[in-house]
């Protein structure tokens, strides 16, 4: 269990030091005054965005083995298919 903290603790550390994280913050902290306010705002939800994706999947590795996340992408898949058919 103190494993599993530590090990989502890091993941949260990987997220924020993701390349593509890093970048994004750095271009709005750079560039935060070149923006009208929409702009920024667009681009926060952007970066926030982009981060809670990378920290879930770094998550979702941590939490689950490769056969229950390939299960869970199946099952997303069929419940996708399924959205369709019924539109």
């Amino acid at each position: 269990m103190i494993a599993t903290a530590i090990a989502l603790q890091e993941t949260s550390k990987e997220a924020v030091y993701d390349e593509t994280s890093m970048m994004m913050a750095s271009a709005l902290f750079h560039g935060r005054h070149e923006m009208d306010d929409e702009q920024f705002q667009r681009a926060i939800f952007m970066y926030s965005a982009h981060l809670s994706a990378v920290a879930t999947t770094l998550a979702t590795n941590v939490l689950l083995t490769k056969e229950q996340v390939d299960e869970m992408i199946n099952t997303i898949q069929e419940m996708e298919t399924m959205g369709k058919d019924i539109e």
